[in-house]
């Protein structure tokens, strides 16, 4: 079975990420699947960005990051707070404060500017969760035989449980009114995928980094780390109730202190044995996101070679990978028949 292109937000590598354009973009690119993070306004719709935070801003009140262009409209500024997001201490903007309709007024941003540019700043609005199914249904209706799927990831699920927006009821709402498309539903939390288990038949993705552990084992005094879940037995574990394991690159083939490629370690061995795929994330083409060995020049933000780092994990047993360059995964995979 080829391996699986997963547009990570989209063709986000050429558009501002989370944006209708740039899924549009990824399925004219031939991914596999396009990949919304979903989070909740304050009137439960679901609405694709990668964190709940609109914009942050450091504790000097200079902007830290942003995807939207709320920081600087005036009749939002009192929405300004400081919370506690997951443990993390954030000060911004938060969907969870906007209404679906205010949501709408805004505009989306590039949250890499010094890599990507700001060329297409506030052109692209804030797609919801209706939207994205809408165009993958008009996508895939012009391309019978091969359906484009939908990856969401369901972001902080235990935090917006607790503010009595739980993201897995209307999540599969909306999949169960549109249907077809292939879907994998991912998260990096534990408790909320075994729900899921209970109420779908979907395949579920269980997300994990190199460090740290899942909020919810932590709110639950779990000690156990995201580490711990890669051990043969505890894979066995998670194959009861997730199809894939979704890991951090790094966790399939570690980088040395000088920058370059380690050997591979055995995890896509052990989840294979589980009856598991891999997936993996998230590969992208500047030089300041690839291992010493791809890197072509010294300008952070010109491109090296992803297609060779890829392959290095194609050949470490990868199933699927998720990346802001859909073409150039697409081509990977194509130069591989």
């Amino acid at each position: 079975m080829q391996a699986l292109v997963i547009a990570h937000r989209g063709a986000s590598g050429s558009r501002p990420e989370h944006t209708l354009e740039s899924y549009r973009l990824a399925i004219e690119q031939g991914a596999d699947f396009i990949e919304p993070d979903l989070v909740s306004t304050r009137d439960g719709v679901l609405v694709a960005r990668h964190e709940n935070a609109l914009a942050l801003l450091r504790p000097d009140g200079s902007l830290q990051e942003a995807t939207t262009d709320v920081a600087e409209r005036p009749e939002f500024a009192a929405r300004c707070c400081k919370k506690s997001v997951d443990g993390q201490p954030r000060i911004g903007w938060f969907t969870e404060d906007f209404t679906w309709a205010e949501l709408q007024t805004l505009r989306a941003r590039e949250r890499l500017p010094a890599l990507r540019g700001t060329a297409l700043d506030d052109v692209f609005r804030i797609p919801s969760l209706d939207d994205i199914l809408a165009l993958l249904a008009e996508a895939n209706a012009r391309r019978p035989g091969r359906p484009v799927g939908l990856y969401p990831e369901t972001k902080h699920p235990s935090y917006f449980r607790k503010l009595g927006l739980p993201l897995e009821p209307p999540l599969l709402r909306a999949l169960q009114r549109r249907g077809a498309a292939p879907v994998f539903i991912q998260s990096f939390e534990v408790q909320n995928l075994r729900r899921l288990r209970e109420l779908t038949d979907l395949p579920l993705v269980q997300l994990m980094e190199l460090d740290g552990q899942p909020w919810d084992f932590a709110t639950a005094g779990d000690p156990r780390r995201y580490a711990d879940l890669l051990t043969p037995a505890a894979l066995a574990d998670v194959a009861r109730y997730a199809q894939a394991v979704g890991v951090q690159a790094e966790m399939l083939i570690p980088r040395r202190a000088d920058g370059h490629l380690d050997a591979p370690t055995p995890l896509a061995a052990h989840a294979h044995a589980a009856g598991l795929q891999v997936h993996a994330w998230t590969f992208r083409a500047e030089n300041q996101f690839l291992p010493a060995e791809y890197r072509r020049g010294t300008d952070p933000a010109a491109h090296g070679d992803v297609r060779g780092y890829l392959d290095a994990h194609l050949d470490a047993g990868l199933d699927g990978f998720f990346t802001d360059h859909p073409a150039q995964g697409r081509a990977a995979v194509a130069a591989r028949r």
